[in-house]
């Protein structure tokens, strides 16, 4: 069987568009919320998640046949827990500025109802590959929303990017004032609205649900 037929572009593909985890199932949405003040968390937000996701729906799917359905919970939780603490010590190592803002947020990971309903809603029923790709599009589908909210966020609300000066001075001069409340939690909401509106708007068969 090929690695890359049309069902596995599809299992790749789908959650950065039509299926994408917080702009059309709505989940996520928390996390998206709490760490788009800037745009460098966001980017490692949205990187920690997906990794955790695809190699977590590969563990299980490696299991899957081997897990008691009454404990299957539990086994997800421990191979989630220990894939964040990885994650988290990594961060901690590499990015420790990073890791400092994200704060709590890298340890909710393991709350996530992306995660958990991916290792639910496919990991147990499909083999590691197709798992895999599963969780990295839609750790990705997911990591798209943070890094345009926080794009957004970071680039009205304080005229930088990475820290870095965008908006240029001259623009300033002629009376530009940065919007205060793009960095403020409302305005996640706000961006994210936008989004699922943009996207339904866009998608006919998302319209009629």
């Amino acid at each position: 069987m090929s690695l890359w037929n049309n069902k596995n572009k599809e299992t790749l593909l789908a959650p950065l568009g039509k299926s994408n985890p917080v702009l059309v199932q709505m989940l996520g949405i928390c996390s998206a919320l709490a760490v788009t003040v800037k745009l460098e968390p966001s980017i490692v937000m949205a990187l920690a998640v997906t990794v955790v996701v695809a190699f977590a729906n590969v563990i299980i799917s490696l299991l899957r046949k081997t897990i008691p359905g009454r404990i299957r919970i539990i086994v997800q939780l421990v191979v989630v827990a220990t894939l964040v603490t990885l994650v988290s010590e990594v961060l901690k190592a590499f990015a420790y500025d990073v890791s400092k803002q994200l704060s709590v947020f890298i340890g909710l990971i393991i709350t996530n109802c992306i995660l958990m309903g991916r290792l639910e809603a496919f990991a147990l029923g499909n083999g590691p590959w197709e798992s895999f790709l599963d969780g990295i599009g839609n750790g990705l589908g997911y990591g798209i929303v943070l890094v345009a909210v926080g794009f957004f966020r970071e680039l009205f609300g304080t005229g930088q990017l990475f820290g870095m000066q965008i908006i240029p001075q001259a623009v300033y001069d002629f009376g530009y004032v940065n919007n205060g409340l793009m960095i403020l939690p409302p305005m996640s909401l706000i961006l994210v609205a936008i989004l699922i509106w943009i996207q339904r708007s866009r998608n006919k068969e998302l319209q009629e649900n």
